[in-house]
């Protein structure tokens, strides 16, 4: 207990550790955000280019359909090579190590940042369509690995606040790639390549700098076995010499894992007792993407030119837009603990579902009530508060808490694959949703914001406040398992229950 305390008192933001922290986030999980807007602004100039590139090959122009398709093809090559970088996670962060495996992420950033810049010199679209696909490898390995550094880099005090940073900057990199997508800025015909280009910048800053700070400790003790070197990065990132009795704790981790034994994937959909566990995951991180928030920040343009608002005017209103996500999700950095997880999730599903169907109201009447554009606006807006105050962030949070140990790598792949093929499907099929629905289209996410809401209403547990041991005995009742239960090797080698004030 003491030496509990002691931590608590001494585990502060030091800075090496707030820079290590910053160059991660701004040079991996920014760029995620960066990617998922940059495509958004200069829509237009670029299918433009899509069509004279291949009139320029065939002397024709293409068909409206083939045009869609590729433009599709183009936006949800992002989300696709996500899964496949999130698929490549566990091999990379044990052969380079944590920092090491964000270093060698930089080719999936760079080489992309180049092809797209030179796309429109060597007349070739499909330059375009195989950067996204390299560049969504970068966010997928990105989205995993930079929380999984952070927090082993942390003090345990501080390894919720920190681990919220990656979420921040994605929202930070949507918000920089509207504000560079003006059409006075990049988004026109010359400056496009340069706008995509630009995703090469924090990559090379992240090569530069990144590696000037410590490796995981956590890695270096458990998996190089280089227990020098662990305390050197300890002592630089916590600013004072004593560091054994972390050295030890980290040991004592590495024995009670090693006891429980590994949860592969296929593991983990066999054990009955972390069933609930693993629906609730793919339920929430389905609800998360197929609730159309990529849609939004995808079509927003378009979304807002079908509202009514005038051609001039668009790219402010969704810059707007992305500086209210950016200060929402600072204030879910503060409201989480406040007001508890399932709350938060509630919440924002609903103000999501509401949004939705409202919006949908507002389309379809903008025609005959000529303040319906307004509307339009502020139900985008709506939306976009609802999800930074609950889905967008609370679900990864959750998988850390609801699995232990020795199943929460398995579950993070699940949950992360889940994600990314849910961003890729809506990616590509909502154009299609759009043409065939019109108005109608935000009718389909209303439903999955009601669905994912009934759902977390029914089975997701409040985990504020309470241990691992505590969530789990929760998860236990609902599985009908016993507390001692075979399967569930890894309860054993855990403290027993201390409630948390």
């Amino acid at each position: 207990m003491e030496q509990q305390d002691q931590f608590k008192k001494e585990g502060r933001l030091t800075l090496v550790l707030a820079l290590a922290t910053l160059i991660a986030a701004f040079g991996s999980s920014f760029q995620y955000g960066y990617n998922v807007a940059a495509v958004n602004s200069p829509a237009e100039f670029m299918q433009q280019f899509y069509n004279d590139t291949y009139y320029h090959r065939t002397g024709e122009y293409m068909d409206a359909f083939p045009l869609t398709l590729l433009w599709s093809l183009t936006v949800s090559m992002f989300p696709f090579g996500g899964f496949i970088g999130s698929l490549l996670v566990g091999p990379l962060v044990n052969k380079f190590g944590r920092k090491g495996a964000l270093l060698f992420n930089n080719i999936f950033s760079i080489v992309p940042a180049i092809l797209m810049g030179c796309s429109k010199i060597a007349k070739s679209f499909e330059l375009i369509i195989v950067s996204r696909l390299l560049v969504g490898i970068c966010a997928g390995l990105s989205s995993n690995v930079v929380p999984m550094y952070l927090g082993e880099l942390a003090p345990k005090n501080l390894r919720g606040a920190l681990g919220v940073v990656p979420q921040l900057f994605i929202t930070v990199g949507i918000l920089v790639a509207q504000i560079f997508g003006l059409r006075n800025l990049l988004a026109n015909e010359e400056g496009w390549p340069i706008l995509l280009g630009l995703t090469g910048v924090p990559a090379a800053l992240q090569l530069l700098l990144l590696p000037l700070f410590p490796e995981s400790p956590r890695y270096l003790l458990i998996q190089k076995k280089d227990e020098e070197a662990a305390k050197n990065a300890l002592k630089r990132l916590r600013g004072w010499d004593t560091v054994d009795a972390e050295v030890e704790e980290i040991r004592q981790e590495d024995e009670a894992e090693k006891a429980a034994g590994f949860v592969s994937v296929l593991k983990l959909f066999r054990m009955r007792s972390l069933r609930w566990q693993l629906l609730s995951i793919i339920a929430l991180m389905a609800g998360q993407q197929l609730s159309g928030v990529n849609a939004i920040y995808y079509y927003a343009d378009q979304i807002y030119r079908s509202a009514g608002v005038d051609q001039s005017q668009v790219q402010y209103v969704t810059v707007g837009t992305g500086a209210v996500n950016v200060v929402m999700t600072f204030c879910a950095v503060f409201v989480v603990e406040l007001l508890g997880r399932r709350l938060l999730l509630l919440l924002g599903f609903s103000v999501c579902f509401l949004a939705c169907c409202v919006l949908t109201l507002a389309l379809s009447l903008q025609d005959t009530i000529s303040w319906m554009p307004y509307i339009s606006i502020v139900c985008v807006i709506a939306y976009v508060i609802g999800h930074a105050l609950g889905p967008s962030p609370i679900p990864a949070l959750l998988i850390t808490e609801i699995f232990l140990q020795s199943s929460r790598p398995s579950a993070f792949m699940v949950g992360g694959s889940v994600h990314w093929l849910s961003n890729f499907v809506v990616g590509l099929i909502f154009p299609f949703i759009q043409e065939g629905l019109g108005s109608y289209s935000f009718i389909v996410f209303a439903v999955i914001c009601l669905l994912t809401t009934i759902y977390t209403f029914m089975i997701v547990p409040e985990t504020k406040g309470k241990t691992f041991i505590e969530i789990n005995r929760i998860f236990i009742k609902m599985n009908k398992v016993s507390d001692v239960h075979h399967e569930k090797e890894e309860l054993k080698n855990l403290p027993p229950v201390r409630s948390e004030q």
